[in-house]
């Protein structure tokens, strides 16, 4: 991995890393993709694609970057396996690609990242420390003083970015098929059909008065023209008294508790990866909003307004867990300047509770 140092203090981060592979029988061969979080409270979206090699070894490469392009990077990495832990050393080799707006030194990074599984999904999540990057020779700086934050991956079908040729099907050469000589059509005169002689039949003119039609316009409405556009929900904030049996039938777990200085809160929801048919209910503060809606890579959007040091719940339910259980989601949050991101996981005995509270700017 590695960040941006930019002239106005904003970190552009760019990960680089390679890591090894532990003995469970399956495979880190593949795309990871995911998201890091600085210390500081900066996010940025984060890809690796990953080979493994003889030897335990592991190459590849990794891209960081932002929504708004205000930085992307591409870096090569390589690693070592660190034992019969599902643990992994994470380290970068070099930046090969760099484009950013601010300008600014780069950091190298080093990581440690746990393999864990959730049915059929596999994660890599884990913490990073960064120094600042030398081009040649010795690098005297140490781990932790370009900061450092967590890392959270998930391994995918699909990249964002151009594939890396060792992670490209390899192509099979079949041999040649043998070759029959067509069989001989004889040709055969054709006799054309007999012809009919056309006899003009007179036509009776009538007279009389011709009456003219006339059309009334035609009004398009709004309705005639469907357009899509992603779902906006307004939600007003007032409480409710009465508990959803859902929400008390399973337990509710916390994901993440979010303090907010704007008092305009809006929430984009997006399938976590692979567009699996997962299909979710949103719940605010016990009232439902969004029903059995399928999560996509366009958002299911809503907003809310909160007051001054008021406490409200969003509690994402799974209605089912789509081809790839469980049920994740990504939340995305906006308001005012600040914007936060949520994994989110959900499944038929757990729903998952977002926690947000506002506090007025000083």
């Amino acid at each position: 991995m590695r960040r941006i140092l930019q002239k106005n203090g904003l970190p552009l981060l760019i990960f680089i890393c390679a890591f090894s592979i532990t003995s469970f029988s399956q495979s880190v061969t593949g795309i990871w993709r995911g998201y890091f979080i600085a210390d500081n409270g900066y996010q940025y979206k984060l890809e690796f694609q990953v080979v493994e090699n003889k030897g335990h070894a592991v190459s590849g490469v990794s891209y960081s970057w932002q929504d708004d392009i205000r930085f992307y990077g591409k870096a090569t990495m390589t690693g070592s396996y660190m034992g019969t832990s599902e643990n992994f050393r994470i380290r970068e080799i070099k930046t090969v690609e760099v484009k950013s707006y601010g300008g600014g030194g780069t950091c190298i990074m080093n990581y440690n990242l746990h393999y864990s599984r959730s049915g059929k999904e596999e994660f890599l999540e884990g913490t990073y420390l960064g120094k600042q990057e030398v081009k040649e020779g010795p690098n005297p700086n140490e781990w932790g003083d370009c900061g450092g934050g967590k890392v959270y991956l998930r391994k995918v079908t699909t990249s964002e970015f151009y594939i890396e040729p060792a992670l490209r099907p390899k192509k099979t050469t079949d041999p040649p098929k043998k070759t029959t000589n067509p069989p001989v059509v004889k040709n055969t005169p054709v006799t054309p059909p007999p012809v009919t002689k056309k006899t003009n039949t007179p036509v009776k003119k009538t007279t009389g008065t011709v009456k003219k039609i006339v059309v009334p316009p035609v009004k398009a409405t709004v309705d005639s023209v469907k357009k899509e556009t992603p779902e906006i929900t307004k939600i007003s904030s007032k409480p409710v008294v009465l508990t959803p049996s859902i929400l008390k039938t399973r337990e509710n777990k916390l994901a993440q508790s979010i303090i907010v200085t704007d008092p305009d809160v809006k929430v984009k929801l997006y399938d976590n990866g692979e567009i699996d048919d997962d299909t979710i209910s949103v719940y605010l503060n016990k009232r439902l909003v969004l029903s059995n809606k399928r999560l996509t890579a366009s958002p299911l959007t809503l907003s809310f307004t909160m007051e001054d040091n008021e406490d409200q719940e969003l509690t994402m339910v799974a209605e089912n867990l789509g081809r790839i259980p469980p049920n994740t989601s990504l939340m995305i949050v906006e308001a005012g300047e600040k914007r936060f991101e949520v994994r989110i996981t959900s499944t038929e005995q757990k729903n998952a509770v977002v926690r947000f509270k506002y506090q007025k700017p000083k």
